[in-house]
């Protein structure tokens, strides 16, 4: 999440001081991401390093207020224009967990994988009854607790995947394991037993 450009772009409206941001960024994405105030301020530094931003008088309450720039209103429109590149994906936890699960010994990847679809399922349910609840004219928050909908049935349908590809590994194991163990067998074994090799 680019926390730079979407101060930024809660500038293009007017000028701000950083809790005015914040609690305009949190109230805009529905608090599904809130903002560190300490991040809101280290971020508006940086802006006013780059250029982006300028620092203001302190209002009457004592916030200093910030005011974006031309090239800073460049950046905006920079971010509208170009879509999101997912080059460099998050890190995600319970993919990474799955596959170091697959590749250990002892763990039950079954369970593991139906106790995260109890937990995304019961995400899933918090959500719709969000969506169900929200005001009807909250555009944004409705985008974004879809969003959220949509990410969620996704994990549910690779949940879905990786328990179907933990069964199909553990039966090629099981079949790779006792083909070891026939070759193993003494010829007279398998003479005495009728198998063959």
């Amino acid at each position: 999440m680019s926390v730079k450009l979407s101060l930024l772009a809660l500038l293009v409206e007017r000028p701000r001081h950083g809790y005015e941001l914040k609690s305009e960024f949190d109230r805009r994405t529905g608090n599904s991401w809130p903002l560190n105030i300490g991040q809101v301020y280290t971020t508006l530094d940086r802006l006013e390093r780059d250029g982006l931003v300028t620092r203001g008088d302190e209002d009457p309450d004592g916030r200093v207020v910030y005011s974006i720039t031309e090239q800073g209103r460049g950046e905006v429109r920079d971010w509208f224009a170009n879509p999101v590149v997912m080059s460099n994906p998050p890190r995600n936890e319970l993919a990474i967990k799955i596959a170091l699960a697959v590749t250990l010994d002892g763990i039950d990847v079954a369970t593991l994988v139906q106790t995260q679809r109890r937990a995304s399922m019961a995400a899933l349910q918090d959500y719709t009854r969000t969506k169900r609840g929200a005001d009807p004219d909250d555009l944004a928050w409705h985008l974004i607790i879809e969003r959220l909908i949509f990410d969620t049935e996704a994990e549910l349908r690779w949940l879905d995947h990786c328990e179907a590809a933990a069964v199909r590994g553990t039966s090629r194991r099981r079949t790779a394991q006792q083909a070891a163990a026939r070759v193993a067998q003494p010829a007279v074994v398998r003479a005495v037993t009728g198998e063959q090799a």
